[in-house]
């Protein structure tokens, strides 16, 4: 159709050429995109397999671990498990990183300066097994939610990405190529036109100089 023909463009042999180059670069990026797409799209839902896996062990550990917090108030009482929790080392810090899954930047969290298995600073005499139980339950909990903040942080980007990838592909399927196509057959068909004008005219040119030397 006339009217899905690029702007500008003149009807030559040279014209021809690019066109037909552009068309060859457009159908490869688009099968690239697609493959890229289609990569990011099971990336995203082996990612959000290992989410789902990963929520249930933290929604369980949670139960847990608060269990066991009420156990160790029955035990000692709210107020003297209050006091204690103040008492609680830091876990250290963590710093934010990168890591580039086919050209998509995920967030990373570096834990190597997570303090893990950290003594307490309450008295054992002053406290129960229990306590020290939920110590322990809390602060693995804790890690396990950076990893879940950490894959969440994951989801969005590919999710973002994916859609973006759509977007270019559903452009250059539904836009560009056709365009190009159809101007590739626009040009076509006028140098096809204008060969046969000629060819019309050489023959007229070639009857007229045949009549005048008979």
């Amino acid at each position: 159709m006339v009217e899905q023909i690029l702007e500008g463009v003149s009807p030559t042999r040279m014209e021809l050429l690019e066109i037909r180059k552009k068309i060859t670069l457009a159908e490869k990026g688009h099968k690239l995109l697609e493959e890229k797409r289609d990569a990011l799209v099971e990336k995203f839902f082996d990612v959000i397999e290992k989410r789902n896996i990963l929520r249930k062990e933290v929604e369980d550990d949670f139960n847990d671990a608060f269990l066991s917090l009420i156990q160790s108030q029955m035990i000692l009482g709210e107020k003297k498990v209050e006091d204690v929790s103040y008492l609680i080392k830091s876990i250290g810090e963590m710093s934010f990183e990168s890591d580039n899954i086919m050209g998509v930047k995920i967030p990373h969290l570096n834990k190597d300066n997570i303090k893990k298995d950290k003594r307490p600073l309450y008295g054992f005499f002053e406290t129960c097994s229990k306590l020290d139980d939920t110590q322990k339950k809390f602060e693995g909990l804790v890690l396990k939610l950076l990893d879940l903040a950490e894959i969440e942080g994951g989801i969005r980007c590919l999710a973002v990405d994916i859609e973006k990838t759509k977007r270019r592909v559903n452009v250059l399927e539904n836009n560009l190529i056709p365009r190009l196509l159809a101007t590739r057959n626009y040009v076509e068909m006028q140098l096809e036109e204008r060969e046969r004008e000629d060819f019309l005219r050489r023959k007229r040119i070639k009857a007229l100089m045949e009549s005048k030397k008979a």
